[in-house]
């Protein structure tokens, strides 16, 4: 199963407290909007997301259809077969996907910890 782009979506407290930590770690904005209370971060191919205020907690997330710098990707699996394929698995969702529609979409999971993994399709 290939869930794409790999990314921690941090829920943060001070965005520009964690923004100056993480560019001390050699981390570098990527994209977002610090006025917006977000930012994704990068430090070669790893990418965080800092989230003031839009998350309860932390997640983890996935983007069909990008690669680690957000290039679209020809080949890819829709974030709505991964939903099917998930779901004949028997993992229970948390959010769904319109199955019904194409393009941008997601859906949640929950881990065995609690931990929330998002599978969040931008293409």
């Amino acid at each position: 199963m290939k869930l794409g782009a790999f990314s921690v979506s941090l829920s943060v407290k001070d965005i520009k407290a964690s923004k100056a930590f993480y560019e001390k770690l050699g981390f570098a904005i990527f994209h977002g909007d610090i006025d917006q209370n977000w930012l994704i971060m990068k430090n070669e191919s790893t990418v965080i997301g800092l989230f003031q205020g839009m998350f309860p907690s932390n997640i983890l997330t996935f983007n069909p259809g990008w690669d680690h710098n957000a290039a679209r990707l020809t080949e890819f699996t829709d974030v709505r077969d991964l939903q099917k394929a998930i779901r004949s698995n028997g993992i229970a969702l948390t959010s769904e996907a319109d199955e019904k529609t194409t393009g941008p979409a997601s859906f949640t999971i929950v881990d065995p910890d609690g931990n929330t993994i998002l599978i969040d399709q931008h293409v």
